[in-house]
C-alpha cells in the first residue's frame, strides 16, 4: 500500500515549473468594459434589494414563523440530494473516461436535458408515475432534485477529470496491485476534490434555490416559504432572498480559495466550476 499512497502522492504534487511563469497576458479593454458592465447590471438590484429590505430586516429573517423548519427541510434535501447525486454521478463520469470516452458527446448531450425539459413537465410526469407511499414523503423532491443536479455535477466532474491524466494514475494503481475501490478511493478521489467540492457546491445551491417542483409537490422548502412569507413582510422577505444569495455566495468563494491554494502548491491545474485551468508548464 506504500507504493499506492506514492501515486495519490504523485497525482497530486507535480513538479513545479523550473522557470517562473511567463508574463501574465494583458487583456484587452473591451473585456474590462463588459466585466465593469457585468458587475454593474448584477449589483445595482442587489443594492435596491438591500435599500429596500434594510439591515435591521436581517436580524427578524431568523425569527419569523415557519423559518426554522423551512431551512431545516431544504438543508435535509440538499444532503441527501448531493450524496446520491455523488454515488450517482462520480464512478459513472470515471468509468465513461476509462472505458467509453467516445461516448462522451453522448453522454453531455443526455445530461443537458434536464435544463432542456420544463421543471413543471418533470414534476408533473413524476408524480404520475411515481408510488403511493413516496409520494407522502417529501424525500421525492430528492430524487427530482438528482435529476436536476445531473447536468452540473457532470460537468463539474468531467472538468476535474480533464484536469488528471486519469488513465495513467489508474494503470499505475493497478500494476502495484491495488484493487479498484483502492484506486478510487486513494487515488482518483484526492485528485479530484476540486470537482467534487464544485459539483458539491453546485447542487446545495440548486437545491436551496429551486421552487416550482417544491411548490407543486406541496412542500414548503425555503424557497417556497421565502414567496409565501412576502405576502407578510416584503422586506423580511426580500432579506431572507438576499441571506440564501450571500451564503451561496460564501461556497462559491470557498470553492476558488481552496481549489486556487492547492493549485499554487501542488503547481497542478486548478478548477473552476466548468473549466479546467492549466498553468504554464502542465503538459496538454
Amino acid at each position: 500500500m506504500a507504493a499506492v499512497a506514492g501515486i495519490e502522492r504523485a497525482g497530486r504534487a507535480a513538479p513545479a515549473p523550473t522557470r517562473r511563469a511567463v508574463k501574465r497576458r494583458s487583456y484587452p479593454v473591451w473585456r474590462w468594459v463588459i466585466l465593469l458592465a457585468a458587475g454593474i447590471y448584477f449589483l445595482i438590484p442587489l443594492y435596491a434589494a438591500l435599500r429596500f429590505a434594510g439591515i435591521s430586516s436581517f436580524g427578524q429573517v431568523f425569527h419569523q414563523a415557519g423559518f426554522s423548519t423551512a431551512l431545516e427541510l431544504s438543508l435535509k434535501l440538499a444532503v441527501v440530494t448531493t450524496v446520491l447525486t455523488l454515488v450517482l454521478m462520480v464512478p459513472t463520469t470515471i468509468y465513461v473516461h476509462l472505458r467509453l470516452p467516445g461516448l462522451r458527446p453522448l453522454f453531455e448531450s443526455i445530461t443537458i436535458l434536464p435544463i432542456v425539459i420544463p421543471p413543471v413537465v418533470l414534476i408533473l410526469g413524476v408524480l404520475q408515475v411515481s408510488p403511493a407511499n413516496l409520494k407522502g414523503t417529501p424525500y421525492l423532491l430528492a430524487l427530482v432534485y438528482v435529476v436536476l443536479a445531473m447536468p452540473f455535477a457532470y460537468r463539474s466532474l468531467d472538468a476535474g477529470l480533464r484536469a488528471l491524466d486519469l488513465k495513467t494514475l489508474v494503470d499505475a494503481s493497478n500494476s502495484l496491485g491495488a484493487k479498484w475501490p483502492t484506486t478510487l478511493w486513494r487515488v482518483v478521489l484526492p485528485n479530484l476534490r476540486s470537482g467534487l467540492l464544485s459539483a458539491t457546491v453546485l447542487t446545495v445551491a440548486l437545491v436551496l434555490g429551486e421552487f416550482t417542483m417544491a411548490s407543486l409537490d406541496q412542500y414548503q422548502t425555503f424557497p417556497v416559504w421565502i414567496v409565501a412569507f412576502d405576502q407578510t413582510s416584503g422586506p423580511v422577505s426580500v432579506a431572507a432572498s438576499l441571506f440564501a444569495l450571500f451564503v451561496t455566495w460564501i461556497f462559491l468563494l470557498a470553492i476558488a480559495t481552496i481549489g486556487g491554494r492547492r493549485a499554487r502548491r501542488t503547481g497542478g491545474s486548478q478548477v473552476a466550476l466548468f473549466s479546467v485551468v492549466r498553468r504554464p508548464g502542465d503538459n496538454a
